[in-house]
C-alpha cells in the first residue's frame, strides 16, 4: 500500500507577528510515496515546476539525507503558488517527512522544525505545517524556537487575489531600517498581541493584529484589496483581517455567525478574487500508510 504524506497550507506574520507568529489551515499538499525507481520521477500539474531530482520536495528530502533513494512520487496541491499560503513551506516540511519516513530517521517534530526551518530561513510557516495549530518561533543561538499557542475560536476566510505576488518582491518592499521609535513601538504592539493569544484576550488580538507597523504599511500598494477586506471586516463584526505572508492573501478572523454576512459583502463589493472558508489545522503533517 502506498504512503501518503500530507501538509498543511499556511498563513504567517499575523499583523505585527512578522516572520515569528502563523498558523496552519486546512487546504494540503499531499504527496504520495509509489515505487521505487532509478531516478526521482514526481507527477504533478503544477506550472514550471519541476518532475525530477530538483523538485523542491525532492531537494529538501536530499538535503536531509544524500544517500535517499529515488521514488516515484505523485504530487496533489490544494495551496496555491505565490500566493502567501506558505506552497513552498508545505514542500519543504513534505520533503522533510519524505526523508524521515524512507530513511526511517525517526525524527521528533521540533527535530524536523529545526531542519525544516533552517532551509526555509525561519519557523513563521514551516513549524504550524508541522506542529499544527497556532505557532510563534524564531531563532535563537543558532537554533529555532517554536512555542505553540491557543486556537482562537474563529472561523478564517481567506480572500485570494488572481494576481501572484513572488516573496521576493514583497520583501523589497519593506524598508530598510525603521527609526528606533517606530521599532520599539511595533514591537511592544507584536508582543502584546502574543500575550493576548496566549491569554486568550481575543477583545485585544484583532485591535493588535490590525496594528502592523513592520510589513503591511509597506506593501498596502502591492495588495489593495488589503484596504477594501479590513473595512469590510469592520462592517460586520470581524475579529481582524491581515495580510497572510508576503501576500497577495487577505485573510480575515471572524466568528463562525460572521462568515456568511462578510462573504456577501466581498461580492457585492464586485471583488475578483477567490473567496475561502477555512480551519485552523491543528494536526499538522500527517502520514497516512
Amino acid at each position: 500500500m502506498a504512503m501518503q504524506i500530507k501538509v498543511p497550507a499556511s498563513s504567517a506574520n499575523l499583523g505585527p507577528g512578522f516572520d515569528s507568529i502563523g498558523l496552519a489551515v486546512d487546504r494540503y499538499l499531499k504527496v504520495t510515496v509509489l515505487e521505487p525507481t532509478e531516478t526521482w520521477a514526481v507527477d504533478h500539474d503544477l506550472p514550471q515546476v519541476s518532475h525530477g531530482a530538483t523538485n523542491m520536495i525532492v531537494q529538501a528530502a536530499l538535503q536531509l539525507t544524500p544517500a535517499l533513494p529515488p521514488h516515484h512520487l505523485l504530487v496533489q496541491n490544494e495551496i496555491p503558488l505565490s500566493h502567501g499560503l506558505g506552497s513552498s513551506s508545505a514542500a519543504i516540511v513534505a520533503g522533510i517527512e519524505l526523508a524521515n519516513q524512507l530513511a526511517d530517521l525517526q525524527l521528533t517534530p521540533l527535530a524536523k522544525v529545526q531542519h525544516a526551518a533552517r532551509l526555509e530561513g525561519h519557523p513563521d510557516n514551516v513549524a504550524p505545517a508541522i506542529l499544527g495549530g497556532v505557532v510563534v518561533g524564531t531563532s535563537l543561538a543558532e537554533k529555532f524556537v517554536a512555542v505553540q499557542a491557543p486556537v482562537p475560536p474563529v472561523a478564517l476566510v481567506a480572500y485570494i487575489p488572481k494576481y501572484n505576488l513572488a516573496t521576493k518582491a514583497a520583501r523589497a518592499a519593506l524598508p530598510a531600517h525603521l527609526a528606533f521609535g517606530v521599532a520599539t513601538h511595533a514591537s511592544a504592539i507584536a508582543n502584546t498581541l502574543v500575550a493576548a493569544l496566549f491569554a486568550q484576550r481575543y477583545d485585544l488580538v484583532g485591535p493588535l493584529m490590525e496594528a502592523d507597523q513592520f510589513h503591511e504599511p509597506a506593501r498596502a500598494a502591492l495588495v489593495p484589496e488589503l484596504a477594501r477586506l479590513r473595512e469590510i471586516g469592520h462592517q460586520v463584526g470581524a475579529v481582524a483581517t491581515y495580510l497572510s505572508g508576503a501576500g497577495p492573501t487577505v485573510m480575515t478572523l471572524l466568528k463562525p455567525t460572521r462568515v456568511a454576512a462578510f462573504q456577501n459583502h466581498v461580492r457585492q463589493a464586485g471583488l475578483p478574487g477567490q473567496v475561502w472558508q477555512l480551519q485552523v489545522d491543528q494536526t499538522g503533517v500527517q502520514v497516512v500508510n
